[in-house]
């Protein structure tokens, strides 16, 4: 893997967690990258290169970039540093929906590329370990030659209106308690977007929708998803959540919702946007 012209600092990762200096606040100017020199110092040297557990990463236009550790989770972490959830640090950051070019959008970036550098440590085809693949972000392995390239999985999320200008917003099992949120789910092969919503919506809560419209679309690697975000009418059936992955769903109308996903991603940015008429 050919390393960038130039490091402008450093990610540290534990897990799905940021760490930070403990001086640094929560806000915009604290969650890029740490010193090079001062993360290097810490967290390794160039004995670590090439290991899973360092990578310089070139932006996805391929220009100067940023390199990142990704700690073990059982890591002692030094005197004067601190491990932060990824999730509430771009949360208490973000003023909208993460782009890519954003601060938030090149942590994003570093996070699922160290992930995956992580999973990959062994080929999917005869079980080698990797070696890093000249020129780009890639895995090659040395004995069969399969190439691997970071992952990426496709998943929609939708905001349903009715005809009395109420949206369904769901409690997912997943998420903390009384947080609701917009309906999504992963794309499953041989479908199109499209089709992935009708099902996803009649699996989950049982109804049906028509008059489906892109919306926006936001990278968020927990673990490796591209979010592509749509609005969709309903079109028929009775309310009922499936009461395994939706444990609640309702109608809501502007002046009477629930507590709502952080700011940050694109769930929000939908929601926002709908409330803004």
């Amino acid at each position: 893997m050919a390393a960038v012209d130039r490091v402008t600092g450093t990610y540290v990762f534990q897990g799905a967690n940021i760490v930070l200096p403990d001086g640094a606040d929560i806000g915009p100017a604290d969650i890029g990258p740490v010193a090079e020199t001062l993360a290097m110092t810490t967290f390794g040297g160039p004995e670590v290169r090439p290991s899973s557990g360092y990578c310089e990463i070139p932006t996805a236009e391929g220009e100067a970039g940023m390199a990142a550790f990704m700690l073990d989770n059982d890591t002692v972490l030094p005197k004067g540093w601190r491990s932060v959830p990824i999730r509430q640090a771009i949360s208490a950051t973000a003023g909208g929906m993460v782009t890519a070019g954003s601060p938030e959008g090149l942590l994003f970036r570093a996070y699922h590329i160290m992930q995956w550098r992580r999973e990959s440590a062994y080929c999917g085809s005869c079980g080698s370990p990797n070696d890093d693949a000249p020129g780009g972000l890639a895995r090659l392995c040395p004995v069969c030659g399969r190439q691997e390239f970071p992952r990426i999985s496709p998943a929609v999320i939708v905001l349903v209106t009715n005809d009395r200008d109420q949206a369904l917003l769901a409690h997912n099992a997943n998420f903390d308690d009384g947080i609701y949120s917009l309906l999504a789910g992963f794309v499953e092969a041989g479908e199109n977007l499209e089709s992935t919503i009708i099902r996803e919506i009649r699996e989950e809560v049982n109804i049906e929708v028509d008059r489906i419209q892109y919306a926006a679309s936001q990278p968020w690697p927990f673990p490796n998803s591209l979010m592509l975000g749509f609005t969709a009418e309903y079109a028929g059936g009775a309310l009922k959540p499936d009461g395994t992955e939706i444990l609640d769903a309702r109608w809501f109308t502007r002046d009477a919702l629930p507590n709502l996903p952080g700011k940050g991603s694109v769930a929000r940015h939908i929601i926002d946007r709908w409330l803004r008429g």
